[in-house]
């Protein structure tokens, strides 16, 4: 597997060596040992899976607090997403920017995102699945949202308008609107 990274140097796009003839193919999602040797230094310890229906549904953007925040490694196994890390560590230099990806269950690639990130996609076709590992456990007490079209984050969604979204997310508010006590400082 490469191990890329992207524009935020701890985002990384992972894309698999795909292995194949005229049975099938075989790829490697995971392998802690190459993850080591890139920095990628975390325990995964919970995987997940969401289905989305329709075009146009966006998650996010989400991320947990400290000390409940998470990495995650991202693909999209069915379909494809626009998959986005932005970085919310108030002294980063490049706090607010972020990055995005197309994953499809065609390119195989992977999106790790690690903590101090928010995380969101938005679906680019119908019957979407997204599998996704977390380094650390859901509380939900400490589950927060970002608005996805938050203009001090700018981000350039291939989808944005008649988007789908949860409750949750129709009701989030914009980084500066938020509580900073739930937005990274030093405590990562």
């Amino acid at each position: 597997m490469d191990i890329i990274s992207t524009k935020l140097k701890e985002v990384k796009v992972i894309v698999p060596k795909v292995f194949g003839d005229d049975r099938g193919w075989f790829m490697e999602t995971y392998n802690h040992q190459k993850f080591i040797d890139q920095d990628i230094n975390c325990d995964f310890i919970q995987d997940n899976h969401s289905f989305s229906k329709e075009i146009g549904t966006l998650r996010g953007l989400h991320f947990q607090k400290a000390p409940f925040a998470q990495a995650k490694l991202v693909r999209c196994t069915k379909g494809k997403i626009f998959d986005v890390a932005v970085d919310i560590r108030k002294n980063s230099p490049t706090y607010l920017e972020w990055v995005g990806v197309e994953l499809t269950e065609e390119n195989k690639k992977q999106l790790f995102i690690p903590r101090g990130f928010a995380h969101g996609f938005v679906t680019l076709s119908e019957d979407v699945e997204v599998q996704y590992k977390v380094d650390n456990v859901y509380s939900p007490e400490n589950d927060r949202s970002i608005i996805w079209n938050d203009s001090n984050i700018n981000i350039d969604w291939p989808i944005n308008e008649n988007v789908i979204l949860s409750e949750k997310d129709k009701n989030a508010k914009s980084i500066i609107d938020t509580d900073n006590n739930f937005i990274y400082g030093e405590q990562i």
